[in-house]
């Protein structure tokens, strides 16, 4: 089947608007779906060049994670993608039937697919691998991206007593008190300067939701663990993204001196089985309103366009066929 799609032949160059031949579905979990909506997430940049953990390194490839799109049938769906099909920036996909969630119809196809995408790395993490408790403090490290904004509103809906963000952008960073935040802390180019405010502000916190990673979050760890009150007390850090860089540089006295326990939340920290049973309850929280969710409408043939757009913060571009 010819589609037109967002099509990557070299990972040096964003993707061409093209014609691009679609796999028959096989078997009985497969479908094709029309694609309404798919977003332009920081992991499908990444995937496309061929950075990502996942990546195989073949090409050609269609990019997308995810989207909402209309099966035969009627019914509207939102998806998630196999990574061993095309990505769902086509005017078709071939989907799993098991990595989708019946949507209602009268939801908005580019506010689900702006949103659930960065909310369900902040949602996952407290409902699956650290299951937050209600009063608990969170730590969002890299508050102000777009991802980080949404894990505010998660960290407060799941019953977080006390929310801090932390980030660098200051026009983001004004906005998350509106979000949920109840205090922020600017990170600047001084990473001691960033970690001493840190210590004063979120010592005591019993999560971190880090989607930094790199020299920032090992300072911000130091600075958290020295400043604890207990140390015996568990710090959950939960390592989601890596803004900052791949790798940290800790010593060992973090983990001999403190109860600090270090996890990750992504592709293959949770099973596909867990992340699709929390899909109805993320899309009735985005659906309902109560997640706010900052989006815009690019058409897919306008894609290079697109992708080579500076981002705007706390926005979330999605391509619509």
């Amino acid at each position: 089947m010819r589609v037109n799609a967002a099509v990557v032949r070299s990972f040096d160059e964003p993707p061409h608007h093209e014609g691009f031949d679609l796999p028959d579905p096989t078997g009985a979990d497969q479908a094709v779906v029309d694609v309404l909506a798919a977003g332009l997430h920081p992991r499908v940049r990444s995937g496309a060049s061929g950075r990502h953990y996942t990546s195989t390194g073949r090409l050609p490839l269609v990019p997308g994670i995810d989207g909402v799109g209309r099966l035969a049938d009627g019914r509207l769906v939102y998806f998630v993608t196999d990574d061993d099909l095309p990505g769902s920036m086509a005017a078709r996909a071939v989907i799993d039937t098991r990595r989708m969630v019946v949507l209602p119809e009268d939801v908005d196809v580019v506010r689900v697919a702006a949103a659930m995408n960065p909310a369900m790395s902040s949602w996952v993490a407290l409902r699956r691998r650290v299951p937050i408790e209600p009063g608990q403090s969170v730590l969002v490290l890299g508050a102000t991206g777009n991802a980080g904004q949404m894990a505010v509103q998660v960290a407060k809906r799941l019953g977080a007593g006390r929310v801090v963000g932390a980030g660098r952008n200051p026009a983001a960073l004004a906005l998350l008190a509106g979000l949920g935040a109840d205090v922020t802390v600017a990170l600047g180019e001084d990473d001691d300067a960033a970690a001493a405010m840190l210590a004063a502000a979120a010592s005591e916190v019993d999560l971190v939701l880090d989607y930094l990673w790199a020299a920032p979050a090992a300072s911000a760890m130091m600075a958290l663990l020295r400043a604890r009150a207990d140390r015996s007390r568990a710090l959950d850090w939960i390592q989601i993204g890596s803004v900052a860089g791949p790798t940290l540089e800790l010593p060992s006295v973090a983990l001999r001196s403190a109860n600090l326990r270090i996890q990750g939340n992504g592709q293959g920290a949770v099973s596909t089985r867990a992340y699709v049973a929390e899909l109805p309850s993320l899309v009735e929280e985005i659906s309902s309103g109560r997640l706010a969710v900052n989006a815009r409408a690019v058409p897919l043939a306008d894609v290079e366009a697109a992708w080579t757009a500076s981002d705007v913060p706390g926005v979330r571009t999605v391509l619509q066929p």
